[in-house]
């Protein structure tokens, strides 16, 4: 008997020409997503900036920099309809990986208190509060603080 392995998702660099796939999920799931010039710059400044896919899909994608033995996770995120079912765990440990494979000791992340979900998934791999960046993420309203988690690799 053979056994059938199911496809899984892997990390692919991202690249300039698919930015509109990045997009497409950045707007879906944010009010006030990141922009193209954002993404554009990450990649001009040599940041860590990945996909994951399966097959063709694009699930998700991170941008991380690493410097000075610290991680700063930048942008984690996955497209909506595959939302809760791992992927951003998945994700999150190959971002850790990265940071730790590039000689990062620690790393940082910004949250909005809002974003239940992502709190969650940060806490559940022992990310701590260590401060926070008053009005830092725009709002509907205003602006919203970010608080600051980090994690020792």
């Amino acid at each position: 008997m053979s056994a059938v392995l199911k496809d899984a998702p892997r990390l692919v660099r991202m690249q300039d020409g698919g930015l509109p796939d990045v997009m497409a999920i950045e707007s879906a799931i944010y009010t006030h997503p990141w922009t193209h010039g954002n993404f554009a710059d990450s990649l001009r400044a040599g940041y860590q900036c990945w996909t994951w896919r399966l097959g063709t899909e694009l699930l998700g994608y991170f941008v991380l920099l690493v410097a000075a033995g610290e991680g700063h996770l930048l942008n984690l995120s996955v497209a909506a309809a595959r939302q809760r079912a791992g992927h951003g765990s998945e994700l999150l440990k190959e971002a850790m990986q990265l940071a730790r494979d590039l000689g990062a000791q620690r790393i940082f992340l910004e949250v909005r208190p809002s974003n239940l979900a992502a709190k969650a998934l940060y806490g559940r791999f022992g990310f701590h509060e260590v401060s926070v960046r008053p009005g830092y993420y725009p709002a509907h309203e205003g602006r919203e603080d970010a608080l600051v988690l980090t994690l020792e690799l």
